[in-house]
């Protein structure tokens, strides 16, 4: 394990990760991406098609592919936005809050897991040592002349 580097084992195991969701989101007609859409519309209020790639860590272009596709298949529907008149929003149709419902499960499922598999103080481990990294990468911290801040 001494020759693994931290950024290998984050992208090692997302790319496990994001494998194992598509797999399981093609039982219900998804892709991981597809449910990661759903999961970021504001079930009740929608959601501003301008903040959804942010909120998503998504490009516009890539967002606009998805939601062209879940458009299509009639799990969203594009609404003016009553507070901005030159804006969307983006709402679940009946059938995206059953595809939404279907992928929180697949994630609430794959939580369960793995904390049955950690006991607290790793599981508070991981998280901060995701928090660390979050917050050196933001302050750009990591390709600055002082690291050791």
């Amino acid at each position: 394990m001494k020759d693994v580097t931290i950024d290998w084992a984050l992208r090692a195991t997302w790319q496990a990760v994001a494998k194992m969701y598509n797999e399981e989101a093609k039982n219900y007609g998804l892709t991981m991406a597809i449910g990661f859409t759903l999961l970021s519309i504001d079930a009740k209020k929608g959601t501003p098609s301008t903040a959804l790639g942010p909120r998503m860590g998504m490009e516009a272009t890539s967002l606009s592919r998805i939601l062209k596709t879940i458009e299509e298949r009639g799990y969203i529907e594009r609404r003016p936005n009553p507070n901005d008149g030159r804006g969307v929003l983006i709402h679940l149709t009946a059938l995206g809050l059953e595809k939404r419902k279907d992928s929180k499960e697949v994630v609430m499922r794959f939580n369960e897991v793995v904390k049955q598999h950690l006991d607290e103080k790793n599981l508070e481990g991981f998280f901060k040592t995701v928090e660390v990294i979050n917050k050196l990468i933001q302050d750009k911290k990591i390709y600055s002349k002082t690291t050791s801040d």
